[in-house]
């Protein structure tokens, strides 16, 4: 048993460190690369495009990782050391939310408000959209910190 969770811990403090990774080069690398080299428009669909996959990997990464920090919550809580509500936990949620409220719920918002419909402005909705991918990735990066502790 003790080998299942050597590589459940392995698992715990590897997936988050990658996630926080992509995040962090779509933020630094991929979004501005566009930007610089192409048409305000075209750009922008460029950048687009790349968050579809993120949220989608961002969900798969967040049910993954719900199961890794649930087991690991009640296995600390069944030995009285916490809660089965961990701060590890809460902060999966946390990255859960702003991935659903910033891609699932802002996106469609952003492209109707593109074509002047809505009651928010493009720019608005954007940088609310900025806000929670970027308070996602703060939520992962602390994640990933926490897990790699001993």
């Amino acid at each position: 048993m003790s080998g299942v969770w050597d590589v459940m811990s392995r698992v715990r403090a590897l997936l988050p460190a990658l996630w926080a990774g992509v995040l962090l080069c779509i933020a630094l690398i991929a979004t501005p690369a566009p930007f610089a080299t192409l048409a305000p428009v075209d750009a922008g669909r460029v950048v687009a495009r790349m968050f579809g996959p993120e949220a989608y990997l961002s969900l798969v990464l967040c049910a993954v990782m719900f199961v890794v920090e649930r087991r690991a919550a009640r296995q600390l809580a069944a030995a009285g050391n916490g809660s089965v509500l961990s701060a590890n936990l809460l902060l999966v949620l946390g990255a859960l939310f702003c991935t659903v409220a910033g891609y699932f719920a802002l996106q469609p918002m952003m492209a109707a408000a593109r074509a002047g419909q809505g009651a928010w402005s493009f720019g608005a909705l954007h940088g609310a959209s900025l806000s929670l991918f970027a308070l996602k990735g703060l939520l992962v990066l602390a994640l990933a910190w926490r897990t790699t502790v001993r």
